[in-house]
Parts: C-alpha cells; structure tokens; sequence
C-alpha cells in the first residue's frame, strides 16, 4: 500500500511542529511519510526534543525547516498547529487535505511541565486523526496493533497495581528520572537496609514487563522497559515530572553515594 504523507506546519518549526513529526513517526512510519516545517524557522527548543525522548520516541531525525523547502511537492495531508501558521498557510498549494489544529505554544504556556502536557495532547489528537483517516489501513493498523500487544503483553490491571506499592512507585520514577539504576543505587536511595526486599519489588515490575534489566560485569542495571507501549511510558514520565519534590531526597542521597557501579551506555 503506498504511503500517504503529512507536513506539519507551525511558525517557528521549534517545538509543536517536531513534536507531531516525531510522534507521528513512532505511530505509523510504515503507513505516512511525515515531515515538518516553519514558516519562520528557528532552532529546535532543546525542551522539546526533551520531552519527546523522555516520552520514548526518537527525536534524532527532526531538522528545523522553512516551509519553503517544499515548495512544489504534494501532500495528502498539511496540518497546521497554530492559528498563525494557518492564516499564513490557509490554502497550501498541493494539500490534498488541509487541517487546522490550534495548540498553545509550549514556550508560552502556563502551568507544570508545558511541553510535555502540549506532547500528550498531540498524541491523544493524532490517535483520533489515525482512526477517522486510516479507514483504508485499517487492517494494517489493527494487525500492527496485536503484534505490538503480543510482544509486549503489559496487562493494564498489573500495571496499576504495581503504582500502589510505595517502593515499586518510588523505583520507577527513580528510574525514569536516570535511566538506569541498580539494586545498590535504588537501596542507597530508598534509604533501604534489605536487599531481598528491594530485588523482590524489581522481580514484580520485571515480571509485569515494566522494567527490563542488562547485567554489565557483577551488576544489573534496570531501566524502564522500552518496548511499553506509549500510555504507560506517558503514565510514568507524567507521574515523575508532576510529583518530582516526592523523590527529591531520594535524589540527594543517591547524589552523595560514593563508589558507584560503573555503567556503559545502552547504546552499543
């Protein structure tokens, strides 16, 4: 099936407009072809491409670009994300379809963490768009869907409980927060004397598919697992960034434990 494609436009192509991009990417790369633009370009806000990783979606790929490098090309769709972009662009030359979607610029915007709460909207609206448009995917979508299910099988009932233990909790946001802790670094953290208590919480969240561990040398190192599907990344990365003052001791301590464990990257 050939791929239809998208151009997301907004002023600055700093912020919204990659965001989109990104996420749209990570949704149905095999379904769209997706690019960005700005209609007066600036650099990628560096708190962007922040959100959009902590969020687990690959951000390597996002350039900011005038919108004018596609001048001449068509698109079967050109969603604009703010009201400016789309009085400047009201009738893009070539769209086959033209959507105007109104976002607050999260440069701009009041409240706790606006880039990422500005993320998570355009996820809710580009599932929506994925389910009105994609009739003729359908299929394709549905079987991708059970095939992302079947690998990784987080069942949503295991999922929240495993939030209502304050260890389990506290470990996850620890873990979101650094990408990475062992069992030493979680107990120096948690200020916790026992080892089989801190292990048998890890072995509860690796058993519900949350966490994913890699042992390097004598240690094993837990990360969040990244093959969660998207809500439950979002449900831990929102839970984390929003309660943050919760673990800020657990922080500190962690900062001021001597000898801790080498680790190499993840990427290798």
């Amino acid at each position: 099936m050939k791929k239809k494609s998208v151009l997301f436009l907004c002023t600055g192509n700093s912020a919204r407009s990659q965001m989109a991009e990104a996420l749209l990417r990570s949704k149905a790369a095999e379904q769209f072809d997706v690019c960005s633009a700005g209609t007066q370009p600036e650099d990628i806000d560096a708190r962007a491409i922040d959100a959009i990783q902590k969020f687990g979606v690959d951000a390597s790929h996002l350039k900011s670009k005038n919108v004018q490098t596609f001048a001449g090309k068509e698109f079967d769709y050109v969603i604009t994300l703010c009201d400016k972009a789309n009085s400047e662009c009201r009738s893009f030359p070539g769209a086959g379809k033209q959507l105007a979607w109104d976002f607050p610029d999260p440069k701009t915007r009041s409240g706790n963490h606006p880039f990422s709460s500005t993320l998570t909207e355009l996820n809710n609206r580009l599932s929506m768009f994925l389910l009105v448009e994609l009739k003729a995917f359908a299929a394709a979508v549905e079987a991708t869907a059970e095939d992302e299910q079947a690998l990784i099988n987080v069942d949503p009932i295991a999922f929240y409980k495993c939030l209502t233990d304050d260890i389990r909790l506290k470990t996850l946001m620890l873990t979101h927060y650094h990408g990475e802790l062992c069992v030493c670094e979680l107990m120096q953290a948690l200020d916790e004397d026992s080892q089989p208590k801190v292990s048998r919480n890890l072995a509860l969240l690796k058993k519900a598919n949350i966490l994913s561990d890699r042992k390097h040398g004598q240690w094993v190192f837990y990360r969040i697992n990244p093959a969660l599907p998207l809500w439950v990344k979002s449900v831990i990365a929102q839970t984390t960034e929003n309660n943050i003052a919760l673990i800020l001791p657990y922080l500190e301590r962690l900062d001021n434990m001597k000898n801790r464990p080498d680790k190499v990257s993840f990427c290798r």
